[in-house]
């Protein structure tokens, strides 16, 4: 027994390692969430290194995120992740939104960075 923990101890710190190294150690992560979506970023200040907009109900829609001078293309998912990796220093939010059948379902969650 206490082999196999010592095992699982030695996974998880081989495997969560990259994680932690890549993350800058101010760096926050915040969510928003409304009816539909939620919208998820990971940021250094100003500096925006993801954004995920994801559908609470699972069900696909098309998503898309903006910020700033970002916006990004539309996807056809039930979650989507964008890498963005440049800094805006006049956007203080990052939001997202999600279509269905050509209608606008929900627009405007917005994350505040």
């Amino acid at each position: 027994m206490f082999r196999r923990i010592t095992k699982l101890a030695a996974l998880f710190a081989v495997s969560a390692f990259p994680l932690l190294a890549a993350t800058p150690a101010s760096a926050g992560v915040d969510a928003q969430c409304g009816q539909y979506i939620c919208v998820m970023t990971a940021h250094h200040n100003r500096f925006v290194q993801d954004i995920t907009v994801r559908t609470k109900d699972g069900l696909p829609g098309t998503l898309r995120a903006y910020w700033g001078n970002f916006h990004s293309p539309k996807v056809n998912a039930a979650s989507h992740r964008w890498a963005v990796g440049y800094e805006q220093a006049q956007a203080k939010l990052v939001c997202g939104g999600l279509e269905r059948d050509g209608r606008s379902i929900e627009d405007g969650i917005c994350v505040t960075i």
